[in-house]
């Protein structure tokens, strides 16, 4: 394997630590995005978290989170990708792949970090409607920035209460109709090609409020082989019922056709980062996805001291996708080919009840419900030969007919049991079944239908205490169950027939210190969060075997995740804002293991596709009502792309500009923008394939890139 090791980082741990130094000494966390302040002194308004169970205000929640409004991620930026704007989120590494064929990489405090698909171990939400599969695979494609009203970041012990693959929870919300009408459309074009074409329609009418929201993204891609082609539409709808209830239908569809440039191997990116393998064009490597959902949700107060809230939901997806894996490999009788068709029916419901009472004179708040989801997939695979012709569909070499599903009840309950303290406590109880039934029957490949169940209790508890009017103290601890994707479980080691039953779930056990402080004085006022944090996994999900372009999965032993997170945001006068974020993450074996090669990974590695540090800081500016300018720069440290951590990324920093102009005539609203990234045309790795089988590890980020964009919108 070849040993790749990083440049000397420009900016080292130390001065790390003497910028989170300053940011507790300075700055005010990233908690949630509030409007430039006209007076400088004016106090910042209290925001309700919608991820807790019961809606809290942002202060009162036991938990590390960040809140970030849908103005601030669309402000000067592409709106396609959740990587513009979510690296303000400590705790949370996030990665564009620069590759619309396999989503974005996404780990919150290590967990999901072994993904090099989709994301695995964070659930994610959106309108309420989760976007994670009852296995724990999820995808963020859906998410339209350009309606989202805000996004949501929960981090640590808390997030256990969302059931399967909750190392963290990111839910995004789309903003509501109301007011008098408007229109708005925007294109935008950049380096590589890229487009994107906007328009969105929002108001209300007749009691019914509506956000509608449609866009193209086409892009040419950085590097050879990269081309993509997203359309999104969303909507919702809202109205109030007879009865006082609350009535919301949300809607989308998602249509993604994307090239597939895969990784480089370390020696190949130092040669030339644009470069691509010759897999990947021989077979024209690339994806197709279609989604389409929708979901309802009706809430009704019944009276002072009970509410009811329904959601339900259905969706069909569609995935069709020609792989790089060479023909040879497609010979055993037990391969799957190298083309995936999947089609999957998925719905679900949440029932949930909360009630406000008072226990020894105290408010005691109890929320009670019951999730289930289920996925019903139609999964074929085929050669991506036929003769000598490669990258088209060939013979069947799989189909099966697979069910995933959950049903997990639970319960929280909150007591303000003195006027400074607050207590918290949730149980949930997740259950998990994965059932396959094997179609494809042939010489050497026998029936390898089966079935198997994950479940554990995941209790949460917490306490919170009160410092000062705006100063909060808390403490959690929470079980977490992470269960391995129907991905994971389809290949056992050693190219044997059958799913991989053997692989259990991981189980981690969580806790968290944090402090919360708003602060408000002549001319500057903010906020900032510090998290200590540390989570215990047994049976952690790692690589067994990565050949012929598939991975089979097994347990290792335990590991340790453990780190601090800083945030801030602070405005000076009315006119200057500072954000940042600092995140300190070591994650690592506690327990050596050996793969199905009968290599051996010893204690004390780092857990692959982790970074030990990294940090953001924004500076905004705005010195008059019309013009706006910015600053931004991103720092991660070396990511482990392989689980003995011989080929480590190099760690990087990379300074952004941009610069926007408003002006208002009567009803009509223009808005001028432009973006510079990367501006010293900086040669780094973006993101990492982890324990990719051919070495093939790194993801080239693009160099300097631009865009320029233009807003009109109309209110009638």
């Amino acid at each position: 394997m070849h040993a790749f090791q990083p440049r000397a980082s420009a900016f080292g741990l130390p001065r790390l630590t003497g910028l989170g130094s300053l940011m507790v000494l300075a700055q005010a966390a990233f908690a949630q995005e509030s409007r430039t302040p006209q007076a400088p002194d004016a106090a910042l308004p209290s925001v309700a978290v919608h991820s807790s169970l019961a809606q809290s205000p942002v202060e009162q929640l036991p938990a590390s989170i960040t809140l970030i409004d849908g103005e601030r991620l669309r402000d000067r930026q592409w709106q396609v990708n959740l990587s513009e704007a979510l690296p303000a989120a400590p705790g949370l590494l996030i990665q564009n792949r620069q590759n619309y064929a396999q989503d974005l990489q996404l780990s919150i405090r290590g967990h999901g970090a072994r993904s090099t698909f989709g994301v695995r171990g964070v659930q994610i939400f959106v309108d309420g409607i989760p976007s994670t599969m009852p296995d724990g695979q999820g995808q963020t494609s859906n998410i339209d920035l350009a309606s989202v009203e805000r996004i949501e970041v929960l981090r640590g012990p808390y997030s256990a209460l969302y059931g399967n693959a909750s190392g963290g929870v990111i839910s995004a919300y789309t903003e509501r109709g109301e007011g008098r009408p408007s229109v708005e459309s925007n294109f935008a074009a950049g380096s590589d090609g890229q487009k994107r074409l906007g328009l969105k329609a929002r108001g209300e009418s007749h009691g019914i409020g509506y956000a509608l929201s449609a866009s193209r993204f086409l892009t040419d891609g950085w590097r050879r082989h990269s081309s993509a082609d997203k359309n999104l539409f969303n909507a919702r709808l809202d109205t109030e019922t007879a009865h006082g209830g609350q009535l919301t239908l949300v809607a989308s569809h998602v249509d993604i056709n994307a090239k597939d440039p895969g990784g480089l191997t370390p020696a190949d990116w130092a040669a030339d980062p644009r470069a691509v393998a010759q897999g990947p064009l021989d077979f024209n490597a690339r994806k197709s996805t279609r989604q389409t959902q929708a979901g309802i949700t009706y809430e009704q107060k019944l009276d002072a001291a009970n509410s009811l809230r329904f959601m339900v939901y259905a969706g069909q997806r569609q995935i069709t996708q020609y792989q790089s894996t060479p023909a040879a490999a497609q010979k055993p009788a037990t391969s799957a080919g190298g083309v995936i068709d999947m089609g999957r029916d998925y719905g679900g419901l949440d029932a949930r009840w909360a009630h406000a009472t008072r226990l020894a004179n105290q408010p005691l708040t109890l929320v009670a419900g019951l999730a289930a989801n289920r996925v019903e997939e139609d999964r074929k695979g085929y050669n991506n030969f036929a003769g000598s012709q490669l990258g088209v569909m060939g013979d069947l070499r799989r189909d099966e007919r697979n069910t995933l599903s959950n049903i997990d009840p639970y319960l929280q309950a909150s007591w303000s049991f003195a006027p400074d303290w607050k207590a918290e406590a949730g149980l949930r109880w997740s259950h998990v079944r994965v059932k396959s039934r094997d179609q494809y029957l042939a010489p050497g490949n026998g029936d390898d239908s089966g079935s198997t169940r994950f479940h554990r209790l995941l209790p949460v508890v917490s306490l919170q205490y009160r410092l000062s009017e705006g100063s909060q103290l808390y403490a959690s601890m929470g079980s977490g169950l992470e269960t391995p994707t129907f991905n994971e479980l389809s290949y056992r080691p050693a190219g044997r027939s059958g799913l991989n039953f053997d692989l259990q779930a991981a189980t981690s056990t969580s806790a968290e210190i944090g402090w919360r402080q708003r602060f408000a004085g002549s001319g500057l006022r903010g906020e900032w969060t510090a998290a200590l944090f540390q989570t215990d996994t047994r049976n952690e999900i790692v690589a067994a075997e990565n050949i012929g372009g598939r991975t089979s999965y097994q347990n290792a032993g335990r590991t340790r995740r453990q780190g601090l997170e800083l945030g801030s945001t602070a405005w000076f006068g009315s006119q200057l804002r500072l954000d940042a974020a600092l995140t300190l993450l070591d994650a690592k074996l506690r327990q050596g293991f050996c793969d199905a090669k009968g290599v051996c990974v010893p204690a004390g590695k780092r857990l692959a596709g982790t970074a030990r540090h990294q940090a953001w800081l924004a500076l905004d500016w705005k010195p008059h009502e019309s013009w706006k300018f910015g600053l931004d720069w991103r720092h991660v440290g070396s990511l482990a792309a392989n689980d003995s951590n011989s080929v480590l990324t190099p760690s990087y920093g990379v300074f952004g500009a941009s610069a926007g102009y408003t002006r208002r005539l009567g009803d009509w609203k223009l808005q001028a923008y432009a973006r510079l990234d990367n501006l010293a045309d900086k040669r780094y790795v973006g993101s990492v394939l982890v324990n990719e089988g051919n070495g093939r590890y790194f993801e080239s980020a693009p160099g300097r890139q631009w865009m320029a964009g233009l807003n009109l919108s109309y209110q009638f």
